[in-house]
This record gives C-alpha cells, sequence and structure tokens, in this order.
C-alpha cells in the first residue's frame, strides 16, 4: 500500500480563523464546517458588512463545495473613525447668529461656550459610510475569507489523509477475500453442478422416468450458470479500481486535463461506488453455495460498511 495520501481526500468536519489589519481596521474571519449531503452556507457577518452578505457566500460556495458551514466576518473599524463627526459648517452658522444676537442686544458681557454649541441639533453627526471604500472593503474581506478557507481546508486536508489511509487498508481487505472468493469459484460450480446431478438422477430412477443425458445435462448446466459469480466478481473488482482512482484524484484529472491544484468533490461518487460494490457483493452472496464463500461474503461487507461510514464524511 503506497505511503503517499491522495490531496483529493478531504473530510467535511474542520474549522479556520483568519484575521487582516489595513487602514480600514480589523477583518476576523471564523469559519466552521461540518458533513452536510449538500452545501449550506450560515452567514453572519457585521453590519457594516451587510451589504456583502451575497458576495461572501456566493465566493465561500465557490471555495467550499460541500458540507453545512458556519462564517462569522467581522470588521472592526479604526477608533478614529468610529467617533461622530462635528459639521463644521453648522457649528459656523450657529456661532455667526450668535454673534449677530450679541451685536443686537449689545450684550458685550455674553460669552459663547463652542461645548454648548455642540449639544444643538445638527453640529455633532455619525460618521458618513458613504466615503468608505467599497472596492478596498471587499478585497480585505475577501483575502481574509480566503486565509480561512486555506486554515480550514489544511485541518480538512490533514483529517482526510487520515480517512484515506483507512479507506485504503479495506480496499486491500476486499480485494484478498475477493481474490479467495475467485479461487473458490470453479470448485464451488463444479460441486454444485454434481450435486444437482445427483438429486436430478435420484428423483428420475424414484419415478422409473428415462430423460436423454443431453437434456439432463442441459438443464443442469441452466441451474450450474444461475450459481455462477464470475461476472460479479470482475464488477467487483473493476469497482475497487475505480474507488481507488476517486480517492487519488487520478480519473479527474486525466479526465480534465488539468494539473494538480484545488480538487473537486469526489465524496458523492466515492458514496455510489460503494453502494455499488456492496450491490454486487450481496449477489456474491446469494448465488454463494459454500459456507467458505459466505465467510468471505460476510469480511467484505463489514469493510464495505466502515468504507459507508467514512465517505459520507468526505468532501
Amino acid at each position: 500500500m503506497s505511503s503517499v495520501i491522495p490531496e483529493n481526500a478531504r473530510s467535511m468536519t474542520g474549522q479556520g480563523h483568519a484575521s487582516l489589519q489595513t487602514d480600514l481596521g480589523t477583518f476576523v474571519v471564523e469559519v466552521r464546517t461540518v458533513n452536510n449531503r449538500g452545501f449550506k452556507c450560515a452567514l453572519r457577518s457585521s453590519d457594516a458588512l451587510s451589504a456583502f452578505d451575497s458576495r461572501i457566500e456566493s465566493l465561500v460556495r465557490k471555495l467550499i463545495h460541500r458540507g453545512s458551514v458556519n462564517l462569522a466576518v467581522n470588521w472592526k473599524r479604526p477608533s478614529s473613525e468610529t467617533l461622530p463627526q462635528i459639521d463644521q459648517a453648522v457649528l459656523g452658522a450657529y456661532f455667526e447668529q450668535l454673534q449677530k444676537a450679541k451685536v443686537s442686544f449689545a450684550s458685550d458681557a455674553a460669552t459663547i461656550d463652542l461645548a454648548q454649541l455642540a449639544m444643538l441639533p445638527g453640529v455633532v453627526v455619525p460618521r458618513s459610510q458613504e466615503r468608505v471604500d467599497t472596492a478596498a472593503v471587499w478585497s480585505a474581506v475577501e483575502q481574509v475569507i480566503r486565509d480561512a478557507v486555506e486554515s480550514l481546508d489544511q485541518m480538512r486536508a490533514h483529517e482526510g489523509a487520515h480517512m484515506a489511509m483507512s479507506l485504503r487498508v479495506d480496499c486491500d481487505l476486499i480485494r484478498d477475500h475477493v481474490q479467495q472468493i475467485a479461487e473458490l469459484g470453479p470448485r464451488s460450480v463444479d460441486t454444485y453442478q454434481k450435486r444437482l446431478e445427483t438429486k436430478i438422477q435420484r428423483v428420475l430412477a424414484q419415478h422409473d422416468i428415462e430423460v436423454p443425458m443431453i437434456d439432463l445435462l442441459r438443464e443442469v448446466q441452466i441451474y450450474a450458470d444461475r450459481v455462477d459469480y464470475s461476472e460479479e466478481i470482475t464488477r467487483l473488482g473493476s469497482h475497487l479500481q475505480l474507488f481507488l482512482q476517486t480517492l487519488s484524484g487520478n480519473n479527474q484529472a486525466a479526465a480534465s486535463g488539468e494539473t494538480a491544484g484545488d480538487p473537486e468533490p469526489s465524496g458523492r461518487k466515492l458514496e455510489f461506488i460503494v453502494q455499488e460494490m456492496l450491490r454486487e457483493t450481496n449477489t456474491i452472496g446469494s448465488k454463494a453455495s459454500q459456507t467458505e464463500i459466505s465467510g468471505h461474503v460476510v469480511e467484505i461487507k463489514c469493510a464495505i460498511e466502515r468504507m459507508r461510514e467514512l465517505v459520507q464524511n468526505l468532501e
């Protein structure tokens, strides 16, 4: 068994974190994923980033192909930007009117308190959001999300590597049992054929019936063909080979002509292959008449069940 861990085996369970410090402030992303048959994203973002929610989900959908995703995106702006803004024009207008009032009332003794002026309506206003560079904000959000997903993928790839090793061990185990069943096949068919022929001849003798030997052999062969599972053995071996190719991603790369990179999800295809492997194994078990073969079938089905549980958590 090869010790090379295929990059295509990636778990759907993991977590990632990333932060980015810019002139716009601090961007923080936390992402957690668990297994799911499809893609589902639960997004929590800062109020200031709510306008980007659809773009964020679209980006995450491109980066994470399958699983239930919990994503938190926060933006903490610099403290200087969070302070309210003094509208100099409004403040100046209030001050000018008070100066004119002092002249009108000939009240030189009156003083103008700027702190009191700041409490008047319209002087202190929230900082305008329109002046924020939305392109720069999105660029920072996109970068920090990609960094968080990269951190997530490292954890998922590490877990997927261990799952791939276990899957390969079970594939080797299945192959060994299939080989032993294949070796027992011809002997099983011959035994069944001879036993069936003996039973038919005994029944014919009991009823004093004579049947041409050619007709008897033809009927025996028809029944013997029904217990011949050589085709199932061949298909099961083919499914094993396809499973390993899909697990390592070789078949996808060959079909698309692409080089190694971000792999397409293979979990669903592996689930289908495992289902077909189980179907062929059940057919072999129904046809087999030897206890020894039935024992091999049970071991194969146990290995397939372990594989089925694992591939359900592969992306």
